[in-house]
């Protein structure tokens, strides 16, 4: 072989495998090869979750079919808080989802039909006549998830709540005013419980004021500064920041902003008679400040560091991100298509190939499928793993909508392992002034 026989033949095969890193480089912020947008794909995942459990409850079957898994170290709670746990955790995560509009597209048609069996679902949630009535009292974990169902209501409140016959709302008001029969322990748990008083303050039924100031108060004495709140006295590294904490207590202080009468003239003495504004503003921003350290914590090839408590809730890791770009209030150093590319890039790594689904099409314990060796917590059923759908809230953003149709970014990390120019990170001077509710 001559020299430019051999020279002609070695630029071919480079230019062969630069393409090859090149498009594996891109592939998990490009559509899939078989033409997938990232939209459809995040919409197949969401539905392939949420369809077992809402088709089973809306017939009433769920507890019957539901393939029940708990930790091998199970505290001995009763099992069937796991149904709560399953329901209400899917419903917060694709409540922004099913509120769109309906439409003729293959989309359209699956989110209509998941809307269809959600309010029957609800409607068996507080029937006492249904199989598949929930354990409303079933000792004190009825707190945690019955906070996740009433966020589904305000994340979806027309397309979920205002729909639902009187006698059914009815039986939440008093499933929910029940729940007062439990005291939360001193942590995240006093934001579950100021969530469901203000949904019942939202819905105009009679609501516990002491326990939505505790929970505001406390969450507000916990922020230990740029961007992290401590789940009580002490600090834990962990994701409950995403899990609990950072959500739930900007969506606590959302409502009661919108009401009017004693709560409304409550908040005026958190700031500066300003009607609870500048809280408002610093919690947002301090979610916005654990939004770009979530975002810098996936890897180039779309993982995120595995510590603290409760990792087989895999992608709710995520849901300030999530809860973010559904509400376009995103912080300046984010760009929605690094956010969409980014939260894309771990869905792969976690769902292609993997076997987190049991034979019933319900989750399964483990992180990155079906693993035995995952460690998991005392409290941990497979019910408790559709916190997951937490990471779906950009869903409810319509398919024309900049977060689907802006270019692919590389997210931060990536920039920096791959020799890009990527920002800097500081510290955020967010005003921590204590505002005390009286």
């Amino acid at each position: 072989m001559n020299a430019h026989r051999f020279i002609t033949l070695l630029l071919s095969l480079l230019l062969v495998a630069g393409s090859a890193v090149s498009n594996n480089r891109q592939k998990v912020a490009s559509p899939l090869g078989d033409g997938t947008t990232d939209r459809q794909y995040w919409a197949k995942l969401a539905y392939q979750m949420a369809a077992p459990v809402l088709q089973n409850m809306a017939n009433g079957t769920l507890q019957k079919n539901f393939q029940l898994e708990t930790s091998k170290s199970w505290d001995g709670r009763d099992p069937k808080v796991a149904y709560m746990e399953c329901f209400g955790r899917l419903m917060a995560g694709i409540a922004p989802w099913l509120a769109l509009p309906d439409d003729g597209t293959p989309e359209g048609r699956q989110r209509a039909q998941l809307r269809q069996w959600a309010l029957k679902a609800y409607k068996n949630a507080v029937d006492p006549e249904s199989p598949d009535y929930l354990g409303w009292e079933s000792g004190s974990q009825t707190l945690v998830d019955a906070a996740y169902l009433v966020e589904s209501f305000l994340r979806a409140y027309d397309a979920l709540w205002v729909p639902l016959d009187s006698v059914t709302k009815a039986r939440y008001v008093k499933e929910l005013t029940g729940l007062h029969r439990y005291a939360p322990p001193y942590s995240n748990w006093l934001i579950f419980v100021a969530m469901e008083e203000a949904f019942l303050l939202k819905v105009g039924a009679t609501y516990d004021e002491y326990r939505v100031h505790v929970g505001v108060n406390k969450m507000e004495e916990w922020y230990a500064g740029d961007g992290w709140y401590s789940d009580g006295q002490a600090f834990a590294f962990d994701y409950y920041n995403s899990f609990v904490i950072q959500p739930m207590y900007q969506e606590v202080v959302d409502v009661i902003r919108q009401q009017k009468g004693d709560a409304y003239r409550l908040l005026h003495r958190v700031g500066p008679n300003d009607g609870g504004k500048r809280r408002a503003e610093q919690i947002l921003q301090r979610m916005q400040k654990f939004a770009v350290i979530l975002e810098r914590f996936i890897s180039p090839e779309g993982t995120f560091p595995v510590f603290g408590r409760s990792i087989p809730y895999r992608m709710a890791t995520m849901q300030p991100l999530a809860l973010l770009a559904w509400k376009q209030q995103l912080p300046k150093e984010l760009h929605e298509g690094q956010v969409r590319a980014a939260l894309t890039a771990v869905m792969h790594r976690m769902f292609d190939h993997r076997s987190n689904y049991n034979s019933g099409g319900f989750l399964t314990i483990g992180f990155v499928g079906n693993e035995a060796q995952t460690p998991v917590d005392s409290y941990t059923n497979n019910g408790s793993l559709y916190m997951a759908s937490l990471a779906f809230m950009p869903l409810g953003l319509p398919a024309d909508a900049s977060f689907w149709t802006a270019p692919a970014e590389k997210w931060t990390s990536k920039k920096a392992w791959e020799g890009d120019d990527f920002p800097k990170d500081h510290k955020w001077d967010i005003n921590r002034e204590l505002y005390q509710w009286k």
